[in-house]
């Protein structure tokens, strides 16, 4: 791949994770190939598996490189695109950017992804969709109070940072679940105030090139 291409992103709309890092690229406006990878295809997961032995979207490739998991490819971002930064510089407010980040996306997005779902569900009709729903009602507890001892207009005061990238898909998918958020006022704040930002609106599932597959 020559440094004159455009970055690649396989995605799949619906993925909280592909969600995510569409985000950071829309705020660090980075111009970028979309690819979709539908993951209910075992011919789409086999051929994704030879750009990435996980075969897991995001996949990201960049002068060659192909990079995975969500958080890592967005630290790369932050790294080789610092212009709009997506840690605070003080120590304290970039540990906590990372922590509220890692809370959701190991602490509670692994536990009601798609491959969970279906394990579950094969064993008991419905056992996926209630596991998902208790460990997001956790997950969201702990997140409401770490947002209102930590948050201004955004995750962490008032500076937009990569914690944000991982609220909407959290929200959406616990709407999805048709869980009550009235008890998260913190969560369902932020979530509205990112709403109304472009590169938000633009990464969302609805405005995706696959939108709706697999619906």
């Amino acid at each position: 791949m020559s440094s004159e291409q455009k970055p690649v992103l396989y995605s799949y709309w619906r993925s909280s994770c592909s969600w995510r890092v569409r985000i950071a690229l829309g705020l660090k406006n980075i111009d970028y190939e979309y690819k979709t990878v539908n993951l209910l295809s075992a011919e789409a997961l086999s051929e994704l598996k030879e750009i990435n032995p996980a075969a897991k979207v995001p996949t990201y490739v960049d002068n060659g490189h192909a990079l995975s998991e969500s958080m890592a490819i967005i630290e790369y971002l932050e790294e080789t695109h610092p212009e709009v930064p997506l840690l605070p510089k003080d120590p304290v407010k970039r540990a906590l950017a990372r922590q509220i980040a890692l809370l959701v996306t190991s602490g509670i997005q692994p536990l009601h992804n798609l491959k969970v779902l279906q394990t579950l569900n094969k064993k008991e009709a419905g056992l996926g969709q209630q596991f998902a729903k208790q460990f997001v009602v956790e997950g969201l507890t702990a997140l409401e109070v770490l947002l209102k001892q930590n948050s201004g207009k955004y995750c962490i005061g008032d500076e937009l940072t990569m914690a944000d990238l991982n609220i909407p898909p959290l929200v959406y998918s616990a709407n999805r679940f048709g869980l009550d958020l009235s008890a998260y006022p913190t969560v369902n704040r932020i979530n509205a105030t990112l709403a109304e930002i472009p590169a938000f609106i633009a990464a969302h599932p609805d405005n995706q090139p696959d939108t709706g597959l697999n619906a």
